[in-house]
């Protein structure tokens, strides 16, 4: 195999940025070679992917080591079953994109960065929940942290080729498919609603944390560890447009901002070829002369309180910001099963913080315990253990 093909691990496989990941690798079959897939449920998306790219091993849930209890549709057709923390450091991977939902990209993350793997991470909790974690042991191995989210990658951008730090970063945010609804509306979003971003097309639980606006609270955090910025440095402006990925502003009051078509196969693409730019003609390009105006406002925190909760959340540390990715997780899956409101799911964030005692510096072990804390917590508040 040429030096120039970069060999990729794709865990979250069959989900939304796992499958624009191999959207981009079939565009550039030169440059890219997958040799991991790992995904969750659906096996027969999982099965038609082995057949396209051929990888050395496969995970899947419930995967194991030995390749026991293999499905049907993937039988034969895989050289070797492994978990999801042994594909992140595997020595075969160049790269891992790490495009799990949840707390379960948290262990493949931190797998891959104290190997010494490049991670192209789109999995918002692993950093929130420990984003000091992960970033010292990437600083310690060398591995690099490459964020996929579109915001994040914009800000990343801004700052290439930049010898001083920036003094504030500003966020964009759509506003989600509610931007101007009363309260009276938001108590009776229904989930069909929720689900319809004016932008982007995503996975179901950050489609809902995006309407709540709980996404772009968990970007500060994000950002926080990503560039070692302060919490209260980190602005958030709506920008129903979805041109400005987010801008990045400096001590002179100079302000940069990164510009695109909505389409997460760019900051995917820039995360992989990093620090190339490859051309892809499968890629949109922004046109001109349909663009009539750039709006920005700032976002109203009484209508949407899961970004001040994710704030504050962030501004306090140590455990908190684990406690909010549990309880917000548990919220989002009880709105998705009609057994909350929409509303509700901040009125039961809210309440699972208010009683969450913070762990300054925490170990993993102590996250991972105030996420179990939080988990049941939730249950308890809104019955759904019953």
């Amino acid at each position: 195999m040429s030096d120039s093909v970069k060999r990729l691990a794709v865990l979250g496989s069959t989900g939304s940025i796992g499958r624009q990941t191999l959207d981009v690798v079939r565009a550039l079959p030169d440059r890219f070679r997958v040799v991991g897939l790992a995904a969750g449920k659906n096996i027969a998306l999982l099965a038609e992917q082995i057949n396209e790219f051929r990888p050395e091993f496969v995970s899947y849930a419930p995967g194991n080591n030995e390749g026991k209890e293999v499905p049907a549709e993937l039988a034969g057709s895989v050289r070797q079953f492994i978990s999801l923390e042994d594909m992140a450091c595997h020595s075969q991977a160049d790269m891992v994109v790490i495009a799990t939902s949840g707390k379960m990209g948290l262990a493949p993350t931190l797998a891959a960065v104290k190997a010494g793997k490049n991670v192209a991470l789109a999995n918002k909790e692993s950093l929130v929940m420990a984003g000091e974690i992960i970033i010292k042991e990437a600083e310690r191995s060398g591995a690099q942290v490459l964020p996929v989210d579109s915001e994040h990658s914009a800000i990343w951008q801004c700052l290439e080729g930049e010898k001083q730090k920036a003094s504030r970063i500003i966020l964009t945010a759509s506003g989600g498919p509610f931007a101007h609804y009363s309260p009276a509306q938001l108590a009776s979003v229904t989930v069909e609603q929720a689900l319809e971003h004016p932008s982007w097309r995503m996975g179901r639980k950050v489609t809902i944390d995006s309407a709540t606006l709980m996404n772009k609270g968990l970007e500060v955090i994000e950002a926080h560890w990503l560039f070692h910025m302060p919490v209260d440095s980190i602005d958030v402006l709506v920008h129903p447009q979805s041109i400005i990925h987010s801008m990045v502003e400096f001590i002179d009051g100079s302000i940069k901002a990164q510009l695109s078509y909505p389409d997460m196969r760019l900051p995917i693409q820039y995360a992989l070829s990093y620090p190339e730019r490859l051309p892809n003609p499968r890629l949109p390009r922004v046109d001109w002369s349909k663009i009539n105006s750039l709006t920005f406002q700032p976002p109203d925190l009484a209508a949407f309180p899961c970004l001040g909760l994710a704030i504050e959340a962030g501004k306090r540390g140590g455990t908190c910001p684990a406690a909010l990715c549990a309880a917000d997780e548990v919220a989002v899956e009880l709105f998705l099963s009609r057994r909350i409101g929409f509303v509700d799911i901040a009125e039961f964030v809210g309440r699972v913080l208010a009683q969450h005692q913070v762990i300054a510096n925490p170990a993993l072990e102590e996250i991972m315990e105030a996420d179990a804390w939080a988990r049941e917590k939730m249950l308890k508040i809104t019955g759904g253990d019953s």
